[in-house]
C-alpha cells in the first residue's frame, strides 16, 4: 500500500493511533513546580515581538499576560528576575498543521510551540479545547484550535482511521452539514482534495468535486469561517484558490508553481502552509533522523518523537522536496503569507521538534529568519483570527520562548532552548523519557456496566477501532441493547465484518482508561481483567497498549465468545511484555478469519 502525507494513522509502528488522533481532549491543565504565575521579569534579551527586532529590552509578565515591553522599562521591585543577556525571547510558537493526541500537547510545550492548529479529529473534544485555550491556568500544554472532521467524500481521505466520519455525498445540503460542524465547535473548515494520483498509486480514492468545493468555502464564509484545502497536486491546488479557498495546507510536490498560479494566490490573498518537513520525509533524505540526533533536540525526545523522527515516507525522491521548496520561494517572492506548519506526527516528523524543523526548511525556501519566525507566531495568529497570540506586546497571552543565541541571524537558535512559559507559567522541560505523566487509577474496580443509558465507563472513554485506519475495510457498529450478565439491565453489543484488504485485519471497540486516549494510567496495582461476554461462537482478542511509547505494538491474549454469559479473567502479567504501570487502552477485537462477527460485553472490572 502506497502511503502519502496527512495524519499518521498507518505507521508501522501502531495503527491504533489513528484512533487516539480522533479523540484527543484536554487532560486537567497543570504547572510547573517552579511556575510563578504572579509574575517574573525577563531583562536584558534580545526581543522578536512577532514581526520585529526590538533590540535589547525588558519584558514584564503578570498573572499569564505581558504587562510591559520595552528597553526602558524599570524592573518592577518583588518580581523574580531572569537573566536573559546573550539569549533572545520570541513568542511562543504556533505549528499551523498538526494532528494531536496522546502526550503531543506536552511535547510541543517542551519545545516552545504553544498554539497549534488541529486538522482532523472527532468533534466532541471541541468544546474542551476551548474551554482549555480560554482558560489562563493551562502551564503545560499547547492550546489546540481544530476543524473537528475533515470535509471528505465517502471512503475518501480522512475516512480511513477506524473512527466514523461524516461524509459529502451527492444528496448531501452542504450548506447545512457545514452548519453542523460550526455547531459542533469548529473553529475552522478543512476539505480534502485527494484522490492519491499524486504519489504514483495504482489506487484511486474518491474525493470532491470541483461543485461540492465551491459549495464547501461558500458555505464556510457565510458563517464567518475560514475554508483551507488539503492538495497535493498543483491542478486541485489551483481548484482550490479558484473556489475562494483562504489557504493550502500543503504545498504539491508533482511540480513547480507557475505564474497563472502564482497569480491567482495572490489575487485571492490567500495563504500557504507548505509542511515541507513531511515533503522532506517523502523525499526520503533522513532529515527527520538528523533533526533527532541535533544535541540541542536529543536529550528531550521522547521515544515516541524519536520513533516517528527516524522513520522517512520512502524515497529517495529529493525532485518532490526541491519542487515544494522551488514553489514556497516563488510564492513568497509574490508576496503570499507562508504559514509554519508541520504536519506532525507523520513519519520524519515529531511534535514540537519539527516546527524547528520546519523554520530551517522556510529559511531554505528564500524566507529570511525574521520572516521565518513571523510563519510561526504573527503570521499564523493573524490569518486565524486568534488576537492574543503571536505577539510580545501589551495584553498578550505570556506565551514565551528564551533561546541562546540569535535566531534572527542562525535560524536554527531556535533548537537552543533556555525557557518556555505557558500563561506565564514555566513549562517543565525535563527529559521525555523521564516523564510518564500516567495518571493514578481510581479507587474504584468497575470499568463499564453499560447501565446509565449511553456508551460510557467510570473511567476512561470508548471508542469504535478498525483496520480502515490502515487502508482496510472491515467495519463495525456497537450500542447498547437490553439484558446483560447475571440479568442485569444493558451490555454493549459489537458487531460487524472483518473484510479482506489488510494483511492483519481486525474490528473491535477500545477503552482508554485516561482522561486523554492513549495517555498513561498508572494500573500496577491491578492484578486482572474481568469481563462478561457472549456471542457468536468466535474467537477474540484482548489487546493491551502499555509502555512509555504510545507507539509500542500492544500485548494481547485471546478469548472466545460462546452463546452464554461467561466470565473471563485475563491475568494482566500474562499480557506478555506489556507494562500495566502505564496502560494507554484496551481493545476487544475480532480478526481472522473474514466475515461477519457479533459479541456482547458487560461488568468489565480491573480488579
Amino acid at each position: 500500500m502506497k502511503r502519502w502525507p496527512e495524519l499518521i494513522a498507518a505507521t508501522t509502528l501502531c495503527l491504533v493511533l489513528g484512533l487516539a488522533m480522533a479523540m484527543t481532549t484536554p487532560a486537567p491543565a497543570s504547572s510547573s513546580a517552579d511556575a510563578d504565575p504572579a509574575g517574573f521579569v525577563v531583562h536584558g534579551a534580545r526581543v522578536f515581538d512577532g514581526e520585529r527586532d526590538l533590540g535589547v529590552a525588558t519584558v514584564v509578565v503578570r498573572d499569564g499576560r505581558v504587562e510591559a515591553v520595552g528597553a526602558d522599562i524599570a524592573v518592577p521591585e518583588g518580581l523574580p528576575v531572569v537573566d536573559g543577556v546573550g539569549k533572545t525571547l520570541l513568542p511562543g510558537f504556533f505549528d499551523a498543521h498538526v494532528h494531536a493526541w496522546g502526550d503531543a500537547q506536552r511535547d510541543m510545550a517542551r519545545f516552545g510551540v504553544t498554539s497549534a492548529l488541529d486538522m482532523h479529529g472527532m468533534a466532541e473534544r471541541l468544546p474542551a479545547l476551548r474551554a482549555e485555550r480560554d482558560s489562563r491556568d493551562n502551564g503545560s500544554r499547547a492550546d489546540l484550535w481544530a476543524t473537528g472532521y475533515a470535509i471528505t467524500a465517502p471512503g475518501g481521505h480522512g475516512t480511513q482511521y477506524g473512527f466514523p466520519v461524516p461524509t459529502v455525498d451527492a444528496d448531501t445540503d452542504i450548506d447545512a452539514f457545514i452548519g453542523e460542524r460550526i455547531d459542533d465547535g469548529a473553529d475552522f473548515i478543512k476539505l480534502i482534495i485527494e484522490d492519491l494520483s499524486a504519489y504514483g498509486s495504482a489506487r484511486r480514492l474518491p474525493t470532491l468535486t470541483d461543485a461540492q468545493v465551491r459549495a464547501t468555502v461558500a458555505a464556510a464564509h457565510a458563517r464567518q469561517r475560514l475554508a483551507v484545502a488539503h492538495v497535493s497536486t498543483l491542478a486541485t491546488a489551483r481548484d482550490a484558490i479558484d473556489a475562494g479557498a483562504d489557504g493550502l495546507v500543503h504545498v504539491f510536490t508533482d511540480a513547480v508553481a507557475d505564474d497563472a498560479f502564482v497569480d491567482a494566490m495572490r489575487a485571492r490573498g490567500a495563504f500557504l502552509v507548505p509542511t515541507l518537513s513531511v515533503m522532506a520525509s517523502i523525499a526520503g533524505g533522513g532529515e527527520g533522523k538528523a533533526l533527532a540526533a541535533d544535541a540541542r533536540i536529543a536529550p528531550l525526545l521522547t521515544a515516541e518523537q524519536r520513533g516517528t523522527l527516524e522513520a522517512d515516507f520512502g524515497g529517495p525522491n529529493p525532485e518532490r522536496l526541491q519542487r515544494a521548496i522551488d514553489s514556497v520561494r516563488r510564492l513568497h517572492a509574490a508576496g503570499v503569507d507562508i504559514l509554519a506548519g508541520s504536519d506532525a506526527p507523520n513519519p520524519g516528523t515529531a511534535h514540537g521538534t519539527s516546527l524547528h524543523h520546519e523554520l530551517e526548511l522556510l529559511v531554505r525556501a528564500g524566507l529570511t529568519p525574521v520572516q521565518a519566525l513571523a510563519a510561526a507566531t504573527s503570521l499564523p495568529a493573524r490569518r486565524f483570527g486568534i488576537d492574543d497570540r503571536g505577539h510580545i506586546a501589551t495584553g498578550q497571552r505570556a506565551d514565551l520562548v528564551l533561546v541562546d543565541g540569535d535566531p534572527l541571524q542562525d535560524i536554527t537558535a531556535t533548537r537552543a532552548i533556555a525557557a518556555v512559559w505557558k500563561n506565564g507559567h514555566r513549562v517543565e522541560r525535563v527529559a521525555g523519557d523521564g516523564v510518564a505523566h500516567a495518571e493514578a487509577v481510581p479507587t474504584d474496580t468497575l470499568v463499564s456496566d453499560f447501565e446509565g443509558g449511553v456508551v460510557a465507563a467510570h473511567f476512561g472513554s470508548w471508542q469504535p477501532t478498525t483496520d480502515q485506519m490502515a487502508g482496510g475495510a472491515s467495519v463495525v457498529e456497537h450500542g447498547l441493547v437490553a439484558g446483560g450478565a447475571a440479568g442485569s439491565g444493558g451490555a454493549l453489543r459489537v458487531a460487524g465484518e472483518v473484510r479482506p484488504g489488510f494483511a492483519f485485519p481486525w474490528a473491535g471497540v477500545m477503552w482508554f482508561p485516561a482522561a486523554q486516549p492513549m495517555a498513561p494510567m498508572d494500573l500496577s496495582s491491578r492484578r486482572q481483567l474481568v469481563f462478561q461476554v457472549r456471542g457468536d461462537g468466535r474467537g477474540y482478542s484482548a489487546m493491551l497498549f502499555s509502555g512509555a511509547s504510545a507507539q509500542a505494538m500492544p500485548s494481547v491474549q485471546a478469548f472466545v465468545a460462546g452463546p452464554e454469559w461467561t466470565e473471563v479473567r485475563l491475568p494482566l502479567a500474562a499480557f506478555q511484555g506489556g507494562d500495566p504501570s502505564q496502560v494507554r487502552g484496551i481493545a476487544f477485537t475480532a480478526g481472522q478469519p473474514h466475515g461477519t462477527f457479533e459479541f456482547f460485553i458487560d461488568a468489565i472490572e480491573l480488579r
